[in-house]
């Protein structure tokens, strides 16, 4: 399990986590929701080891990630970050290929086949050979998705971990979806997920856990069908909301 306990983060004078705690499980997807400036990037950085908590302590597999190699926590944990900045003109295929790295694979035929799967299962094969500085951003987005799935892709003798920083924001319907989905498949194939997301509708819909943010604090923890009440997503973000349910007994959150 890849848990924070009792994280604490300031810099410059504020606050941005305090006291936070929160797990990521084998085989479930758990969605952070909040209003912008909540923490949920600082948390997921966190996580992902990027951020060393000022108090508290994370761990994978209760062993603290400080004490980890990178390469042996980069097998275990990718993460796709809100931004990317890489501007070189690498290939698709090359800048999904980079997942692999912290394997130590010469180029042959087991990583071509692992990142051209993972090419295909965010449905960008047809761009492997296109320039990354050239793609819309809605296409690096789905090449970088692709990227971390092939950094975990095989067959794990211990659970692998994805952290996703608002993965959806600059996708279209359909691959929202299509990313939503795959949340979904990794998390059945044993892998744990952590989702910064915006849409609790989203969360409703694919996520199994949901914890609210505000103001670096935790607001609420816990399945979201539970979490995901009208009455406190209205306090959270400050707007009336409603819970509607269609013919189909399938639930929508929307302003009322």
């Amino acid at each position: 399990m890849l848990a924070a306990h009792e994280v604490t983060i300031q810099r410059s004078g504020r606050r941005l986590l305090a006291g936070v705690s929160l797990s990521v499980a084998p085989g479930q997807v758990h969605a952070i929701l909040g209003p912008n400036g909540a923490g949920k990037s600082t948390l997921l950085g966190v996580l992902a080891g990027d951020l060393p908590p000022d108090s508290g302590r994370v761990a994978l597999d209760d062993r603290d990630l400080s004490n980890w190699d990178l390469s042996a926590l980069a097998r275990r944990r990718a993460v796709l970050p809100q931004q990317e900045s890489l501007r070189f003109g690498f290939t698709a295929a090359e800048v999904v290929s980079l997942g692999r790295l912290p394997w130590g694979e010469a180029d042959g035929d087991a990583q071509r086949r692992i990142v051209s799967e993972a090419m295909q299962a965010t449905g960008v094969e047809a761009m492997a050979a296109q320039r990354y500085p050239t793609l819309s951003g809605g296409e690096r987005a789905r090449v970088q998705l692709a990227r971390v799935l092939a950094q975990l892709a095989g067959d794990p003798a211990e659970p692998r971990y994805l952290l996703l920083d608002e993965p959806t924001a600059s996708l279209d319907l359909a691959h929202q979806y299509q990313c939503l989905r795959q949340m979904r498949r990794f998390a059945a194939d044993g892998g744990g997920v952590l989702a910064v997301l915006h849409d609790p509708n989203q969360a409703l819909a694919f996520a199994d856990r949901v914890t609210l943010l505000q103001h670096g604090r935790l607001v609420a923890s816990g399945a979201a069908a539970e979490v995901l009440s009208a009455e406190r997503l209205s306090a959270l973000y400050g707007i009336e909301l409603g819970v509607h349910v269609s013919a189909s007994g399938h639930r929508l959150i929307a302003p009322v």
